[in-house]
C-alpha cells in the first residue's frame, strides 16, 4: 500500500470510531508494523491533521475534520455500487431514481482512472425480485414522516385479513425476503412491532408529532433488541 493511501486510511480509521484507536489496531487492520503507525501519524500531525493522541489509549481525530468526501478506494466504490443497485432493484421508486443519481453523481467526479472500478464493479446486487406484493403506503410518504417524527393512523389487515386501526410512531422501513416492513411504536399495543407494507389497507399521516424524537425512539427499541438478547 502507498503510504499516501496508507494516511488516508489512517484518517478514515480514526473518523468511524467515537473511541480513541490504538497503534497496534490500526497496525492490524492495515496489516503493518505498530512502528509504521507512529512514522504515520507523525507525518499526519505534521500536515496539520488534528489528531490526539492519548497516552495508553490511542489516538483521536477530533471534530471539525474531514477529507474531500470522493477519495475513494477500489473496495468503496464496490460499496457504493453494491448498495446503489440493490436499492435501485429492491426499493420504491422514488428511491431507486435517487440510486440511479447517487451513481452518476459520483461518477462524475470522480478521478478518470477510478470510473472503471465504478462501471464494472467486483460485486452486484441480486437482480429485483419478481412478484413482490404491492405495498398499501407510499414509502416514499413513509420516509417523510419518520424523518420528521410524526404519527400515522393504518388500518393493517393480519394474516387472516382481520383489521385493526392503530396509531403508530413510525422509526424505520426494513427489507424482508419480498416484503418491505415498517417497525413503530404501536399506541394499540404499548409496544414495538412491525408491519408489511402490503398489509396496510389505508394510511393517514397525521401532523401530530411523537413523544420525544426518532433516535430517542431508536435507542429505546435498541434497548429492547439487546435486552431480548
Amino acid at each position: 500500500m502507498r503510504k499516501a493511501d496508507r494516511l488516508f486510511q489512517i484518517v478514515q480509521i480514526l473518523r468511524r470510531s467515537s473511541k480513541p484507536v490504538t497503534a497496534d489496531a490500526i497496525a492490524e487492520e492495515l496489516e503493518t508494523s505498530k512502528r509504521s503507525v507512529y512514522r504515520d501519524m507523525a507525518a499526519l500531525i505534521g500536515q496539520r491533521v488534528p489528531i490526539r493522541g492519548e497516552a495508553g489509549m490511542g489516538y483521536v481525530l477530533e471534530g471539525g475534520f474531514d477529507l474531500p468526501p470522493l477519495m475513494l478506494t477500489a473496495d468503496e466504490i464496490d460499496a457504493v455500487a453494491l448498495g446503489a443497485t440493490w436499492v435501485a432493484g429492491h426499493a420504491d421508486a422514488t428511491l431507486a431514481r435517487a440510486a440511479g443519481d447517487l451513481l452518476a453523481k459520483i461518477e462524475a467526479v470522480l478521478p478518470e482512472e477510478m470510473r472503471p472500478f465504478l462501471d464494472n464493479p467486483a460485486m452486484r446486487a441480486a437482480p429485483a425480485w419478481g412478484d413482490r406484493p404491492k405495498d398499501g403506503i407510499d414509502a416514499a410518504a413513509l420516509r417523510a414522516w419518520i424523518r420528521t417524527a410524526r404519527k400515522l393512523r393504518i388500518d393493517y389487515a393480519d394474516e387472516q385479513g382481520r383489521a385493526t386501526r392503530r396509531i403508530v410512531w413510525p422509526l424505520m422501513i426494513g427489507y424482508a425476503d419480498v416484503t418491505r416492513v415498517l417497525l413503530a411504536w404501536c399506541e394499540l399495543r404499548g409496544d414495538f412491532r412491525t408491519f408489511r407494507l402490503d398489509r396496510v389497507v389505508a394510511a393517514d399521516f397525521l401532523e401530530e408529532s411523537i413523544p420525544g424524537s426518532t433516535a430517542q425512539l431508536r435507542a429505546r427499541w435498541l434497548n429492547v433488541i439487546r435486552a431480548q438478547h
